[in-house]
This record gives structure tokens, sequence and C-alpha cells, in this order.
């Protein structure tokens, strides 16, 4: 499959790259950046810290869209936007790995997801999906009397929180019980708030260090609690996760498709 990489220069960008060079299923179609970067011109696989793969990073999106069958897309909310519709008019398929997108940044996604196949994911880890996926049975198991907190932290530069992950386990934890998230979610606390809210899913956000991302749902009632947690120590694992998601888009019908797709979990 010919795959193409959208903000090519960043830390997921390269990761990506070496994911598809490592694989003997995929070929780099081409990678864009921003105009002005420092890597635009440069090959690569040398700026993703490998051997030389004759691809030029380039601003040129128009030709990247239209050469590939795939791309690869990890880079911010507005980019990712215009990378949807861009992949739209070129009827080619779009993974997206972004963070930070709103409720009406996804509704933009669906309408360009009735075109190609798009995958959106906040997160693109398999161990982090089998967590969607754990937290929406046991909370549909489980009823009031277990109160469910989302943990999460991550690295001193992380921009958004809670992270898109929290986020998604929130939404996967409100799915199991029937409510909507934006009903239930707590994100802050501080002062006398009072006593927690039965039915409530709350959010605690820490940021330090180098940390790639650590989750935990936690379950707890009277007399007993229930802990699911995922860590992880490379991001090489959204980036496998990423190009197994672009592979599964091969002959795919339009629509809008999550990683649960990708993996089989909605069977």
């Amino acid at each position: 499959m010919k795959i193409g990489i959208v903000g090519a220069g960043g830390v997921m960008g390269r990761m990506l790259i070496q994911a598809v060079a490592r694989s003997d299923k995929t070929q780099l179609a081409g990678a864009t950046d921003r105009p002005g970067t420092p890597q635009i011109g440069k090959d690569a696989g040398l700026v993703a810290g490998i051997e030389a793969l004759q691809v030029p990073i380039t601003e040129d999106a128009e030709t990247l869209f239209a050469a590939a069958e795939t791309i690869i897309d990890f880079t911010a909310p507005a980019a990712s936007l215009a990378h949807a519709e861009l992949a739209a008019r070129h009827g080619t398929a779009l993974v997206i790995g972004t963070t930070g997108l709103s409720e009406a940044d996804r509704a933009v996604l669906a309408i360009h997801a009735a075109k190609i196949p798009l995958v959106f994911a906040p997160n693109m880890s398999i161990g982090v999906n089998l967590m969607f996926a754990l937290t929406r049975q046991i909370a549909a198991v489980l009823d009031n009397s277990y109160d469910i907190e989302i943990v999460e932290m991550h690295h001193r530069r992380k921009v958004d929180a809670p992270s898109g992950t929290a986020l998604g386990l929130g939404e996967a934890a409100a799915t199991g019980r029937g409510v909507g998230l934006a009903e239930v979610q707590q994100r802050a606390r501080d002062g006398h708030t009072g006593p927690r809210k039965p039915g409530d899913i709350g959010f605690a956000v820490l940021r330090g260090g180098d940390v790639v991302g650590d989750h935990t749902v936690v379950f707890a009632a009277e007399g007993e609690r229930i802990e699911l947690t995922h860590k992880a120590s490379n991001r090489t694992i959204y980036a496998d996760g990423a190009l197994r998601a672009a592979l599964w888009t091969k002959g795919r019908a339009p629509g809008l498709y999550g990683m649960d797709d990708v993996l089989g979990l909605n069977s």
C-alpha cells in the first residue's frame, strides 16, 4: 500500500515513516510538513533517523493526496480538518490520530467520511483500544454505586488536557451507562466541592517529565475497587496501530470508522 505521511517532521511523523519503511506491506508515497519548517527538502528517511528513502519532505499536500492510497495524520485539529477535506476531494483514505478534536470537529470529519474511508481514534494503540472496549463493558454492568474516575499523566510538553485518550475512556464509560459524557463529566475539583454526585465521571490530569502516556480507569464502590491501567513506554505503539488501520482501509466503503472497527471489537 502506498502511504503518505503529513506532519512528517514531527515526533509522530518520524515514527510513522519508520513504521512504513520497516513494513513489507507498505511503501512511502510521500511526506509533507508545514511551509517553512527546516525539514522541507530533506529526505524523509534521514529526517526519521533511518536510511535515505529517496522521498523528500515537501509542502505540496495536493500532490501527496493524489499519489497515496492512504494518508496518516498525527498533526493538529485545524490541520486534520483541512486534510480530511483534501482526502475527500481526492478520494484518498485517511487515518487520523490527532488529539484535541472537539465534537464539532468530529462532525466535520463525518461529513468528509461520506466520500472516503476515514479512521479516527483518540489513541491508535491496540492496548488502549482494548481498554476502551473493557471500560464500556464494565460500565454497562456496574450501576451508579460504582464511582468512575479517570486518571491520566503525560509529559510536560503536552498542550491539551484531559488527553484525548482520557476523554475517549470517559466516552466509553458513559456509553456503557447509556448517558452522554457531557451530562456527567466532572473535569475539575477545587475548594469546598461538596460530596461526589452519583453517576459523575471524574477526570484527574497530571503533567511532568517525559511520560509517554499513562491512563487508569477506576471503578470504586463500598468494599471494592476495580482498576484498568495502560502505560505506554514508547510511541511506536501508536505508529504501529495507525499502520494497521491504514492497511485495513483498503477496499472499505466510505464511512467514519474507529479502532473498534479495525480490531473487530464491534462484532
